[in-house]
């Protein structure tokens, strides 16, 4: 069993077993039909990552890789907000008539701020202060800007990313480690989703500041399963379990700006059957 299955598997039954439920609370969101979509949810759950020894794809059923990077290269790369950018169509559901989701996500990395060393938006700060003061205990992101979240269709679910450089005893290269906060996520729909993006995020940005992977550490303030999902849930995490895959990134591109989606791979992934047909709440 892969570290990512077992963290996947112990998160889940904890849920279900220890979880609050919100049935007749005032909720948000609702199912296609109308119908308020209920949880059952965990507070404060903290998973951790070490991507050194392993890639955490889940084995459990295929996570689609290649999908995934294209969602997280189309915010921190392209800083886009529109989804006629994006391959997938899992955020057409929140674009207006012309394929905006607003000033969120890609948008607010994309906005440039004034710093003692110039002008740059939240991804070049990141990438200069790794390659030029490693050690601060400042070098983050924030998207969750709360004098735009009216013009944005969806408040941001991943929000902040704190990056923080170690160094092993043995080893003359610096480790990069990064947090990942998440203020709410569905635990079925986009949870190893969020995971295996973030953790290509943590390698790419290593790769081309000169470091080693490190930890990624995922903290969600409300993970949560919806109502129609249980059944899914529990049908999945009793499925037979296999090794981690091997992840492989393009090791020539050291320009953050230049990687695409064919310059990763998962190797060796085996899984269990997909998962069709889950019902998704808006």
């Amino acid at each position: 069993m892969s570290l990512a299955d077992k963290i996947f598997i112990d998160m889940c039954n904890d849920i279900l077993e220890n979880g609050c439920s919100t049935e007749g609370e005032k909720v948000r969101p609702k199912w296609e039909d109308g119908s308020y979509a209920y949880t059952i949810k965990k507070f404060g759950v903290v998973n951790r990552y070490d991507l050194s020894k392993e890639f955490p794809a889940i084995t459990l059923r295929r996570t689609a890789i290649k999908s995934c990077i294209d969602e997280m290269l189309w915010i921190w790369q392209k800083k886009s907000n529109n989804v006629h950018e994006l391959i997938s169509h899992i955020w057409d559901s929140w674009a207006d008539e012309t394929g905006s989701i607003g000033k969120a996500y890609g948008y607010q990395l994309g906005v440039k701020h004034k710093y003692k060393e110039g002008e740059m938006d939240q991804v070049d700060r990141v990438i200069y202060d790794l390659k030029n003061n490693p050690y601060s205990r400042r070098i983050m992101t924030n998207i969750y800007v709360h004098q735009d979240l009216h013009e944005m269709n969806l408040y941001p679910c991943a929000y902040s990313m704190t990056f923080n450089v170690t160094k092993s005893k043995n080893s003359d290269k610096l480790k990069l480690n990064a947090v990942l906060n998440q203020r709410s996520q569905d635990v079925l729909a986009a949870n190893n989703w969020n995971v295996c993006q973030y953790a290509v995020l943590v390698h790419m940005l290593a790769q081309v500041c000169d470091m080693e992977v490190g930890e990624l550490v995922h903290v969600i303030a409300d993970a949560h399963i919806y109502d129609r999902h249980i059944p899914i849930i529990q049908e999945l995490i009793t499925r037979p379990t296999y090794d981690a895959p091997t992840f492989w990134m393009n090791p020539e591109i050291k320009d953050f700006y230049q990687f695409t989606v064919d310059d990763f791979r998962l190797d060796n992934y085996v899984t269990g059957p997909k998962v069709e047909n889950i019902p998704v709440a808006v």
